[in-house]
């Protein structure tokens, strides 16, 4: 049985250069699966020119509607969608964003199997693909980036100016990090993206014991998981697999890192219900260390009380005074220096394209061709070809009916 599969073109605005696949990643698909076809839309902004899928063999064609899935980044504009068709896309629809509701009813009633990128998920719920590494590493980066400028200490570059990420790590070469604290939260391939980072410029990890109990005279890390600044409020001991189940009965336990870290970077996945780890009231506290934030996560006033709004790659930084919890310049004596642009990836598009492609390779194509054995398409799938919500998504009726 062959399957048309489509590489198609980005229309969201702001533009978005980068694609699922590489050129170069295409044609390792098309050598593992010959029973598939893949072919091109013609795009005048992927970070790959038409002419280098060409060279390899693919069709680049203005129309691709006859292909029977189509894959794309961002979010297809409604009249753009094609009926009766296969998409994966992250949609930003699976937490009920109010803004993308018209999007996933027009899916619904054009009757189009949805398979957003965030719901490709392992039988435990962790997430097979995504950008999440290359917005780790863009994110730390972003971080010194705004140490060096605000403190007059060194002159990274934008890192969309790069070509990639061993230019990234060549201009890391050139500076030398002070003596300051370094809090890094989360476990996933974000906060790993932002380790790779700090173990480029050789800060030493230390233990969460040391760290919060020992002044150094080097820089250091350390890497807090989630029962670290998370604990029960019952005095009991802490269980990370029930805290994400239900974490109603925990309280922050932030504030022993904020009195020590002077650069905090957020890489932290945050659950509904979950506590803030820390509020604007911690923030207004004469023992809160914290001057610098790289807002990976990027939830809006939410965990992390300085992360006011969303920054752009064209304005990354701004500041935010503790004391009147208003927005200043990122600067300005005793604020609090915000990185918090919310599409890192993009600044990297060539590397995190050829990443994102090998996974979806690895673990979304061969779905097709082996009766979707490890059920990856089945959990992923969130509308049916009748157009309805798949029983896992569900929960998302009220948000299309408009109850939410």
């Amino acid at each position: 049985m062959s399957i048309t599969f489509a590489i198609i073109k980005e229309r969201k605005n702001p533009p978005d250069r980068r694609v699922v696949f590489s050129p170069e990643t295409l044609a390792e698909a098309r050598n593992r699966f010959p029973e598939a076809n893949f072919i091109v839309e013609s795009s005048d902004i992927r970070i790959f020119p038409d002419s280098a899928y060409e060279a390899l063999g693919f069709e680049v064609l203005d129309d691709v509607s006859h292909a029977d899935v189509m894959i794309g980044v961002k979010e297809v504009p409604i009249e753009n969608l094609i009926p009766n068709k296969k998409y994966f896309y992250f949609s930003h629809t699976i937490k009920k964003q109010p803004y993308n509701r018209k999007l996933l009813k027009a899916m619904l009633k054009h009757n189009i199997e949805m398979y957003d990128h965030e719901t490709i998920v392992k039988d435990n719920g962790a997430r097979l693909i995504g950008f999440g590494r290359y917005a780790g590493l863009v994110g730390a980066y972003n971080g010194f980036r705004a140490l060096g400028i605000r403190d007059g200490l060194f002159n990274l570059p934008k890192v969309e100016t790069l070509a990639d990420l061993n230019e990234v790590k060549a201009e890391l070469d050139k500076i030398i990090v002070p003596n300051i604290k370094i809090l890094l939260t989360g476990t996933g391939k974000v906060a790993y993206g932002a380790k790779e980072i700090l173990d480029h410029l050789g800060i030493k990890q230390v233990s969460d014991a040391l760290y919060l109990t020992t002044d150094f005279t080097e820089p250091v890390y350390v890497m807090a998981d989630v029962m670290e600044y998370n604990k029960r409020a019952d005095g009991k001991v802490g269980d990370k697999y029930a805290f994400y189940n239900d974490p109603s009965g925990y309280v922050s336990n932030f504030m022993p890192y904020a009195k020590e870290t002077d650069y905090f970077i957020a890489g932290h996945f945050y659950g509904n219900n979950a506590p803030f780890l820390f509020t604007r009231e911690d923030a207004k506290s004469s023992d809160f260390k914290i001057n610098l934030v790289a807002d990976v996560s990027c939830d809006i006033d939410g965990p992390v009380a300085s992360t006011i709004r969303p920054s752009t790659i064209a304005e990354p930084f701004y500041g935010y005074d503790p004391q009147t919890e208003q927005e200043v310049a990122f600067d300005v004596a005793d604020a609090i220096t915000v990185m918090a642009v919310d599409n890192l990836p993009c600044e990297l598009p060539k590397d995190a394209s050829e990443g994102f492609g090998e996974t979806f390779v690895e673990h979304v194509i061969p779905a097709f061709f082996d009766n979707d054995s490890h059920g990856v398409l089945e959990r992923a799938k969130m509308t049916t070809s009748d157009g309805l919500l798949t029983e896992r998504f569900s929960y998302l009726q009220d948000y299309v009916d408009g109850k939410e």
